[in-house]
């Protein structure tokens, strides 16, 4: 048998796979990961570089914010509180 003639085959029972995994993953037989949340808790919002060696970052750490200033003898934290809806 030519290797051609396997081809639609193999391609109809690779696409009967992918359908029937959809199926019990829709009725609830495979049960997939939970994925993590579209909101992470903690998040560098922008980083500005000072000089060669410090560096300033504003985190996002839950709803509030958290500034911070790195690199150099001593690093220095300054929260403030989260932002007011205007």
């Amino acid at each position: 048998m030519p290797r051609g003639a396997l081809v639609l085959p193999a391609l109809a029972a690779v696409l009967l796979l992918v359908w029937l995994g959809g199926q019990a993953v829709r009725r609830g037989w495979l049960k997939l990961p939970a994925t993590p949340s579209a909101d992470p808790r903690l998040a560098i919002v922008q980083t500005l570089a000072i000089d060669p060696r410090r560096r300033l970052h504003l985190v996002r750490c839950d709803h509030g914010h958290v500034l911070l200033l790195t690199g150099g003898a001593n690093d220095a934290l300054l929260r403030w509180p989260a932002d007011q809806p205007t």
